[in-house]
């Protein structure tokens, strides 16, 4: 069975304002395949495997029940940025900066006002989705660290390995990799120990729990797993990895679903006093009917589907 879904955003994220996707069944229970409209059919392709290993075969056994998490601050005002981390329960908050068009200025004060909400004690990343040159990061990364009253790392402030590793040696905070290793034509090869401090680990574009191990390990760095704002059918694949992680230093950026205005499923994998179980299987969509996509947008994802099945 494949379902189309459709569900508002609540604030604007990487461009878009409704998330969508397809639910799988399989023998296991469910997958989830919903990579991002900018994404390739080659590119998508490790995301439908990611799907179809939660649906058919399962995830690996966890060595730990549960993962701390980070709450995820998108472009918003101060006001609003202050009120999403203190309703969070979360003691890390990752914030999002450099999006196209917005000054600086605002991200120190969204980044200042993250800090009021946690206190001295929480930790503060952000993340700049490879927005900047190598001079643009190093100016604005000192200033972040300023406004923050210290960053517990950057992730991606520039678009590749080289100017990441120029950066690194500018700055004093830890620099992580995320579009570098999901990305790239071949993770698994991917020599990011010179570039970065931190591995940022998501399991969809890895092609599923088991691959992205291999690729955590192939990094030899630290990682951080973070998800790609799915429902909870794909977060649970998340988890998955998380859970199964040899070492985990880092809280998860796994608490992304109060983006999403709704969930496809009543047994929503929501943070609790910044922490998620690390579920053994997907959660059970039952709440597919509130959130099914209109016939233009299911006929779109089926057709996505069929082009990446047939690759």
């Amino acid at each position: 069975m494949a379902f189309v879904y459709s569900i508002p955003m609540r604030t604007r994220f990487r461009g878009i304002t409704v998330r969508e996707g397809v639910l799988l069944e399989g023998d296991r229970g469910w997958g989830e395949f919903c990579a991002f409209p900018d994404y390739s059919d080659a590119e998508c392709a490790p995301w439908l495997a990611c799907a179809v290993e939660a649906a058919s075969a399962g995830w690996p056994e966890p060595v730990r029940d549960r993962v701390p998490v980070n709450c995820t601050v998108p472009v918003v005002d101060p006001q609003r940025a202050h009120a999403l981390v203190a309703a969070s329960g979360c003691a890390t908050a990752k914030v999002k900066v450099a999006d196209p068009g917005v000054p600086l200025r605002a991200d120190l004060e969204r980044v200042a006002a993250v800090r009021d909400a946690l206190g001295p004690s929480g930790a503060i990343r952000v993340d700049a989705n490879a927005a900047w040159d190598v001079d643009t990061a190093v100016a604005a990364i000192r200033e972040l660290e300023r406004a923050a009253g210290g960053l517990e790392y950057v992730e991606q402030p520039c678009p590749t390995l080289d100017e990441l590793a120029a950066v690194r040696r500018r700055v004093d905070v830890r620099v992580a990799a995320d579009e570098s290793i999901r990305r790239a034509e071949d993770p698994l090869r991917v020599a990011v120990a010179g570039a970065a401090d931190v591995a940022v680990i998501k399991v969809a574009p890895l092609g599923g729990v088991r691959r992205a191990l291999r690729v955590a390990e192939a990094c030899g760095l630290p990682c951080v797993v973070s998800s790609a704002v799915e429902t909870s059918v794909g977060m649970a694949a998340g988890l998955a990895l998380a859970g199964a992680l040899p070492e985990l230093d880092f809280a998860c950026g796994l608490g992304t679903l109060s983006l999403l205005d709704g969930d496809v499923t009543s047994a929503s994998l929501r943070p609790v006093d910044g922490f998620l179980p690390v579920p053994r299987q997907p959660p059970t969509p039952d709440r597919m009917a509130e959130f099914a996509a209109d016939r233009e947008t299911t006929a779109r994802w089926l057709d996505r589907l069929r082009r990446v099945e047939g690759r």
